[in-house]
């Protein structure tokens, strides 16, 4: 049994429609998102004995800002293919550099992070966190999954269960979607 933890990029910045989306970083809301869920991350991982052995995270200047502020002591492993990745890509990167490590935490954008809710969770292993996570996967959320492999290799759809799932605005209805 393995952990996979996967983190979306907090709120951007769209000031400046003449920055590229690549280049894009955080707005304020983005940042209070960012410093709350990397809190929340900190006492996840005290209260469940958890380290992130690896960090995996899109090299697009937003993920890198949340890493910074959310994850400060971490050195992740920045892959270009992890900008905008299908579930088959995020598998690719996890498979080559998971390496022996007991968690991973992959960072970066929806789809690819919501569908892969969808790829790792079996019908049978659907939950009320796997629901919610389903209706919607918005910035700055942070879901666990328990996957039943013994090696990052063996990662595959069907293979996982939804064992944590937090929002900013679940910590801070303040951060919950504009305009409610």
């Amino acid at each position: 049994m393995k952990t996979l933890a996967i983190l979306r990029h907090a709120k951007s910045d769209w000031d400046d429609i003449g920055t590229r989306d690549f280049d894009r970083g955080l707005n304020d809301r983005g940042r209070k998102g960012a410093k709350l869920i990397g809190r929340h991350i900190a006492e996840y991982g005290a209260e469940h004995g958890t380290d992130w052995d690896v960090v995996l995270a899109s090299s697009a200047e937003r993920v890198q800002r949340t890493i910074e502020i959310a994850l400060p002591d971490m050195e992740p492993h920045l892959d270009k293919r992890l900008y905008l990745a299908s579930v088959d890509t995020i598998l690719d990167v996890v498979h080559e550099f998971g390496g022996d490590a007991e968690t991973v935490l992959v960072a970066g954008h929806n789809p690819g992070l919501q569908e892969l809710v969808y790829a790792l969770v079996p019908p049978e292993a659907e939950n009320a966190l796997f629901d919610t996570a389903a209706t919607k996967f918005p910035t700055a959320t942070f879901a666990v999954f328990e996957v039943d492999i013994d090696d990052w290799s063996e990662l595959k759809k069907d293979c996982g269960k939804l064992i944590h799932f937090m929002r900013p605005r679940d910590l801070d209805p303040q951060l919950g979607p504009e305009g409610l």
